[in-house]
């Protein structure tokens, strides 16, 4: 098994360019401002603590890039992974950008993997912080020569985890059509000078009968005012959201979901919710659905056998 020592000085990028796993890469405290792809499989990156270690970079949607075209969304992101199994750990994620109004969106991870863990990580970000695939069907004819197809296509199911993680930003923050599970995490939603948060924004075909499952979650505001924040929109059809045991503050919006705009994705998103904590009186949308215990049961037993895999969550 490999194993790597990496200093602020040392090139991550480098050293994942093609390291194939099992390997392991710790990095020293400090900040590391680079963008990274993690391409090799069974690659696990660790941290000293997420507010030790922390990979920074700025690139945002509205700059443009050497080719001459903008960077469009999906060329942000700071860290990128490509890898199956691939384990990150302890450290702070974050795209700098900010002013997403002026900029536009500005990923901070982008997960393109069969299988990926995250603990105890912060991803930080402002529209559009954490990607995780696969891109909807539309998107990748869109996208099919703007992009690299390692990027962009993945045959088969994504299965996604994160356990005791912060993630924060203001609009779309959690977006994609992975099947993934968040287990304990803190969703942090930031000022936005637009006035509403958005978390959550799936776009899972109708096929994916698992989608986002936010499990003891909690939701609060970082900067986000009463009421501002909705937890989840449905990015396309379809798109699947299932909350279980959550926590509110007072930011989030008593209705919890918005339809997108003047869509009628409310006749199709899938939006399951049960045993919500919350400091202010709940009245969630018609349209989102409120899961028997049965059938909440029945969910965490699937998202127990999302977790029988090498890189499983102990």
């Amino acid at each position: 098994m490999t194993e790597l020592h990496l200093t602020p000085e040392g090139d991550i990028g480098k050293a994942t360019e093609s390291l194939e796993g099992p390997a392991t890469i710790y990095l020293a405290p400090g900040t590391y401002r680079q963008k990274i792809h993690i391409k090799g499989d069974g690659v696990t990156l660790i941290g000293a603590g997420r507010e030790a270690t922390v990979i920074t970079f700025d690139d945002y949607a509205r700059k443009l890039h050497p080719d001459g075209r903008e960077y469009n969304t999906f060329r942000t992101e700071t860290v990128l992974v490509t890898g199956d199994d691939v384990t990150v750990k302890d450290l702070t994620i974050e795209n700098a950008a900010g002013s997403p109004e002026t900029k536009g969106q500005s990923i901070a991870l982008f997960v393109h993997s069969k299988r990926f863990y995250g603990e105890n990580l912060c991803v930080s970000s402002t529209q559009d912080t954490l990607f995780l695939s696969p891109f909807p069907d539309d998107l990748v004819a869109r996208y099919r020569g703007f992009l690299p197809e390692e990027k962009l296509v993945r045959e088969g199911q994504n299965v996604h985890l994160f356990k005791n993680c912060k993630i924060s930003g203001t609009v779309d923050y959690v977006f994609g059509g992975a099947r993934a599970l968040f287990d304990g995490c803190e969703f942090v939603s930031l000022r936005d000078v637009r006035g509403t948060c958005y978390v959550a924004a799936p776009s899972h075909p109708l096929a994916e009968d698992v989608g986002f499952v936010f499990y003891k979650c909690a939701f609060v505001g970082g900067g986000a005012d009463t009421g501002e924040v909705y937890l989840a929109r449905p990015w396309r059809d379809f798109g699947k959201c299932v909350f279980l045991g959550c926590r509110t503050d007072v930011s989030v919006n008593p209705l919890l979901f918005d339809k997108w705009g003047d869509t009628e994705r409310d006749k199709t998103a899938r939006f399951l919710y049960s045993g919500f904590s919350s400091e202010r009186p709940l009245s969630p949308a018609k349209w989102a659905k409120e899961m028997t215990k049965e059938e909440a049961d029945a969910c965490l037993s699937k998202v127990e056998a999302m977790l029988s895999y090498p890189r499983a969550v102990d």
